[in-house]
């Protein structure tokens, strides 16, 4: 070989050295350079975890402080499928796990199993792996719920564990149950069918995996509770392990409710009517309590009832089909949502629209033969072809004015009344509507709670487009008392009712009392929202009031009574299709409706059991149960308990005198302010009574009574009817120092409070002479 042959390979040899290095800078300019930032992101994304962390859900409490919905710890095990490459690895992994999870583990004191009480096999778990190839990255839950003592025992062992991580997030717990199912609802996973309603608000931070408010309170005041996502950024290494956290957005805790039921007082009337219904086998009820000077629920009963931690997590398909199968739908709120005629609880309307309409007033007296015989229409002088109407009591209760009908429940009263007999002219149907919707029947409350029923105020429209028949003067008289096509709420009945009890007021009933932040700030107060002032006499309600008063005194619901406690009400008894007994009478429903004090009213009850027969006999009883509980808790002094401001017991005749009528407001002088006492109370919440009088000594009604804690207003009312007001959460926490200012009446001094708890404060506005 000559020296220019190996000239010749020596420079082949150097080409095929440099032809062998572009060959493979090329792939590494590729990957380093041209793909780099490809290659850097997908590292990244190996290296780095980001998840976002869900907020607290806010706790619910009632209005004296106590727990109704609180937050519990839910452990959950999940496997990250980007850490189970080796199948050796994952065969030692998952065994391992499962036999954990089964609670097999020798010498380890576990509870058996998940909390759903099935065993887990490996074949589901590989299957659920496989599918989460697809994205590597995104972990996967293979138990959820699982004992405590379990979780943590995974937890020691994530060592030996790879790809296994214990994830604890709060799960609700609802501390009464059963008790308080309908008022506060439920949480559950967002329907698959409003998954973009949620998901597609503005500024959004919903998944589709979300824990919402599907129910009650819950649904109702879902973005108050519910809070705002954090975010937190991690680096992990090859196994999937927590190495650092790199960044950490912390999540906003959801606000707190207070709402305005009393849990005590639900208590009570919840085992009163559980046990009236078991007396007579009845298996659905209602009971309703309120405060008739502001709207405030304070216990809100309807049986049957269901267990809301049910759902939490994911209700079991033999519970769902339990509850939705049952005949008297314990998943429906009967309070709101239940439809039944009224009875003689609508006699209220009908007295306060025949008084109104100058149809009758406290002299017109109208005698009750026991039968009446209504005319036909086209033959009126064949007495063949008359309609009998009958009263309940069957003699007749003779002659009595409005007063009287209303505490005997007089059915001959309010036919005539309602749609007039021989030449006596009565309401006529489209008034008796008139004022009917006027007292909030046949429309919805405004409750905060979803799924109320508006009910059903006929008229002749009505019955012409539903039966393509006309009105006839017998609809108006079953109208009149309550039956026939009209039909209420239990909540529209009570709230008719407090507006008689409150002189004429309207409220839409509230639930929510305060709303909180995580530190016990007030955000919002309970504001009282008047649905309307009823455009009506109070010389008219007063005729109304004194026959309810009636009623209880020597009438109908005269088995309520309490002593100490002047109470007013109207029982009813309601028939509805159904089976015959033996003398040929239709089912009935038991209604009862009361307010107490008389004079100064600060409850408003309504009792209703289906199919339980006689008011008087069956919603009596649970009404006077529930009262005595409140004023035990709530005792009375004497002026407000005592007789002096009944009205006498005669059922006709002349009206009592009349007292001084009070300063109308924003009419007075000037005021002051001061403690009348402070006394003891168990609750720690302190609570405020006071009183606006004029120069004279009587109260002043109407007034607006603001209240705040040197910042904004926490809560606004008007006085009642003697001008009395109240407030049961001046609460020390939220601010030492409260400040109750009379904001309509010139003059009047702000009246700074110190509050310390367990206190009841009770103030004075009085007007100078």
């Amino acid at each position: 070989m000559n020296a220019q042959n190996r000239g010749l390979r020596f420079l082949l040899f150097q080409v095929a050295i440099v032809a062998s290095f572009v060959i493979l800078a090329i792939p590494l300019w590729r990957l380093q350079i041209a793909e780099g930032g490809h290659y850097r992101l997908r590292a990244d994304e190996n290296r780095y975890y980001v998840v976002s962390t869900n907020a607290p859900r806010g706790v619910i409490y009632d209005r004296t402080g106590k727990v109704l919905a609180r937050n519990m710890p839910r452990f959950s095990v999940r496997l990250l499928p980007k850490a189970m490459a080796d199948d050796a690895a994952e065969e030692q992994v998952l065994e391992r796990l499962i036999s954990m999870l089964n609670g097999k583990i020798a010498g380890a004191s576990l509870s058996n199993r998940p909390s759903n009480g099935e065993n887990l096999h490996i074949e589901d778990i590989r299957k659920q792996l496989q599918e989460g190839q697809f994205n590597p990255y995104q972990p996967i839950v293979i138990a959820d719920n699982i004992p405590r003592d379990v979780a943590l025992a995974i937890m020691e062992e994530h060592e030996n564990l790879p790809g296994v991580e214990v994830t604890v997030r709060a799960q609700r717990q609802y501390v009464e149950g059963k008790l308080l199912s309908h008022v506060l609802g439920f949480v559950g996973s967002i329907p698959a069918e409003q998954v973009d309603r949620y998901v597609g608000q503005p500024n959004s931070d919903y998944t589709p995996q979300d824990i919402v408010g599907l129910s009650g309170v819950e649904y109702v005041f879902e973005n108050t509770l519910r809070g705002h996502k954090g975010q937190r950024q991690t680096e992990v290494d090859v196994a999937g392990r927590e190495v650092r956290m790199i960044n950490e957005v912390p999540a906003v805790a959801g606000h707190n409710l207070i709402i305005t039921i009393d849990l005590d007082l639900q208590r009570v009337a919840a085992e009163a009517l559980r046990k009236q219904m078991a007396i007579i086998h009845s298996k659905s009820g209602v009971v309703i309590a309120m405060n008739p000077q502001n709207g405030q629920i304070l216990a809100l009963v309807s049986l049957p009832s269901y267990d809301d931690n049910l759902f939490v997590g994911g209700i079991s398909t033999n519970d769902y089909n339990r509850l939705t199968k049952d005949a008297f739908r314990p998943l429906l709120n009967h309070a709101i949502s239940g439809v039944y005629p009224p009875g003689s609880t609508f006699k209220i309307v009908t007295a306060l629209a025949a008084l109104e309409e100058n149809v009758i007033d406290r002299n017109t007296y109208i005698n009750d033969p026991g039968t009446i015989w209504l005319p036909n229409k086209y033959f009126p002088d064949d007495p063949t072809l008359a309609q009998p109407f009958y009263c309940w009591y069957k003699p007749g209760h003779g002659e009595l004015n409005v007063v009287g009908a209303l505490a005997q429940s007089c059915d001959v009263f309010f036919y005539e009344v309602g749609g007039g007999y021989r030449e006596f002219q009565g309401l006529g149907i489209e008034k008796l509507a008139d004022y009917s919707r006027l007292l909030g029947f046949g429309r919805d409350t405004g409750i905060d709670l979803p799924g109320e029923s508006a009910g059903l105020v006929p008229n002749r429209k009505w019955k012409r487009l539903n039966y393509g028949e006309s009105w006839v003067t017998g609809d108006t008289y079953n109208m009149a008392i309550g039956q026939g096509a009209i039909l209420a709420t239990p909540l529209q009945v009570l709230n008719a009712t407090a507006a008689i009890a409150n002189g004429g007021t309207l409220y839409q009933p509230q639930l929510v009392y305060q709303v909180q932040d995580a530190d016990g700030n007030v955000l919002r107060g309970f504001q009282p929202d008047i649905i309307r002032r009823l455009p009506v006499s109070q010389d008219n309600l007063n005729l109304v009031r004194e026959g309810l008063r009636q009623a209880v005194l020597n009438g109908t619901a005269r088995h309520v009574s309490i002593p100490g406690i002047s109470i007013a009400g109207k029982t009813g008894t309601a028939e509805f299709p159904g089976r015959r007994d033996r003398e040929g009478n239709l089912p009935t429903h038991a209604w009862f409706t009361a307010f107490a004090p008389f004079q100064n009213p600060q409850i408003a009850i309504v009792a209703f059991v289906y199919g339980g027969g006689e008011g008087s006999a069956v919603s009596v009883p649970i009404a006077r149960k529930i009262l005595q509980a409140y004023f035990q808790a709530h005792p009375l002094s004497g002026s407000e308990g005592s007789a002096p401001g009944t009205p006498p017991a005669s059922t006709g005749g002349a009206p009592p005198p009349s007292a001084p009528s009070p300063t109308p407001a924003g009419q007075p002088g000037s005021f002051q302010g001061h403690i009348v006492s402070v006394q003891p109370q168990e609750k720690e919440i302190s609570t405020l009574s006071g009183q606006v009088i004029d120069r004279f000594g009587n109260g002043i009604p109407g007034t607006q009574v603001t209240l705040d804690g040197g910042g904004p207003p926490v809560a606004q009312f008007a006085t009642g009817p003697n001008g009395e007001f109240q407030y049961d959460y001046f609460n020390p926490a939220s601010s030492p120092t409260w400040n109750i200012r009379l904001t309509d009446l010139p003059g009047a001094p702000v009246l700074t409070v110190q509050v310390q708890p367990f206190k009841h404060y009770v103030v004075e506005f009085r007007e100078g002479r």
